[in-house]
């Protein structure tokens, strides 16, 4: 039988190459062009993974000569020697964050045959939040004919007993470390360890009584944390072409969803062009209790006729959902407002100042959210669409191992 998550045969770029060659996953600063004007200019003429991505912020420019440009690229690195090559291994990896803290993974690939994003899935591996089919083909087009996959994908596992990737903190002493360097543009550190015989052993054995344990609780082992449209282009590619037997596995980093530095920080909603005092009423009417001790207290933000500048605090009926966010974005959805996404609680507390606005501030991740968070996937499906985000920008995963898919 195939395992879920496996090891692999990598390529990682020579060490005097990674600090022009690692660039933060292509979803990132799509409103900030400059933030990769910055990253081309500080790759210069090095190889870098800059060269075979497409950032979503230069989507305009994908066209079938960028994508043949891209591909040309990947076989010109290939052809000139650039990488390391460690066959059937794991990558352990500390990131340390800007805050100081340690985040930690282990690099290898998923058997796609276990992915499936779509809404009412009872695969093992399955999106954390609703995919935008839209963005897709995009990436698909990239993806199909290249000749190396990177990732920025991360892949979650449930373990609060910290039992499979925390031992390989303890155990990195006696293995190989191929990178230690800092990433460009506020990234932090990075390091990595091959993970393999031994190692890699014991690392299978805990596998095997993870994945044992989960099945027994829940059908979903694995949920993608972070590039789930990246994933769903990896399937789609397989799905294409299935003689291709490298296709079938994806590139990913699981992290323990019960790390300490694996933040989720809550994304905020604003709905525009409403009277705010009608759609207070509104939603107190159909998605609210007055038993407080069967709700979720929300906090929402608007100005009222008066121009007076409002804090009020809403209570949201438990009975209705899993959680305070699927039942307010169900409604708003089911209303058709105009919704936007807002990461920052002082900016959302600013644009709820505007004339027809109403903010709502969504409850932040705390630890018994993240003991349910399995839970609420498995018997609600995916979640909406920005319903968190695994840190800040510069905290998202760059691109650093490739591995051959043709």
């Amino acid at each position: 039988m195939i395992n879920i998550f496996t090891s692999a045969n990598f390529l990682v770029p020579l060490r005097d190459k990674l600090p022009q060659w690692s660039v933060i996953a292509c979803d990132q600063f799509t409103s900030q062009p400059e933030y990769w004007d910055k990253v081309r200019d500080i790759a210069g003429d090095s190889p870098s993974a800059y060269n075979i991505i497409l950032p979503e912020a230069m989507l305009s420019q994908l066209s079938p000569e960028k994508i043949s440009q891209i591909n040309s690229c990947m076989l010109d690195y290939l052809s000139r020697e650039l990488f390391r090559k460690f066959n059937d291994t794991y990558i352990y990896v500390e990131r340390t964050l800007l805050d100081g803290s340690i985040r930690r993974g282990v690099v290898g690939v998923i058997d796609l045959e276990e992915y499936d994003y779509m809404p009412g899935s009872t695969s093992r591996i399955r999106a954390t939040e609703q995919t935008v089919t839209e963005r897709i083909p995009a990436r698909q087009s990239i993806r199909e004919k290249a000749p190396l996959e990177l990732s920025h994908v991360i892949l979650l596992c449930d373990d609060e007993r910290k039992n499979l990737i925390e031992p390989l903190t303890i155990s990195r002493h006696s293995m190989r470390k191929i990178y230690d360097f800092d990433l460009m543009q506020g990234g932090g550190n990075i390091k990595g360890w091959l993970v393999h015989e031994e190692n890699a052993r014991a690392f299978n054995t805990r596998m095997a009584a993870y994945i044992k344990r989960k099945s027994q609780e829940l059908s979903l082992i694995f949920a993608v944390g972070d590039g789930n449209h990246s994933l769903a282009a990896a399937k789609a590619c397989y799905e294409a072409d299935k003689s291709n037997p490298l296709a079938r596995y994806a590139m990913v980093e699981l992290e323990n969803l019960h790390d300490d530095a694996l933040k989720f920080e809550p994304i905020h909603r604003i709905v525009k062009g409403v009277m705010p005092e009608d759609l207070i009423s509104s939603v107190n009417k159909n998605i609210c209790t007055q038993d407080k001790n069967n709700s979720w207290p929300v906090k929402i933000y608007y100005r009222d006729q008066d121009k007076h500048d409002r804090e009020e605090i809403i209570y949201i009926d438990k009975s209705r959902g899993a959680s305070a966010l699927i039942v307010l974005q169900k409604y708003l959805d089911e209303k058709k407002f105009t919704i936007d996404y807002i990461h920052d609680l002082d900016a959302l507390k600013e644009l709820s100042r505007n004339f027809g606005c109403v903010g709502f501030e969504m409850p932040a991740f705390d630890s018994q959210a993240k003991l349910e968070f399995f839970k609420v996937i498995s018997e609600s499906g995916v979640l909406p669409r920005k319903t968190f985000s695994m840190g800040h920008a510069q905290e998202k995963r760059y691109y650093l191992e490739a591995r051959r898919i043709k």
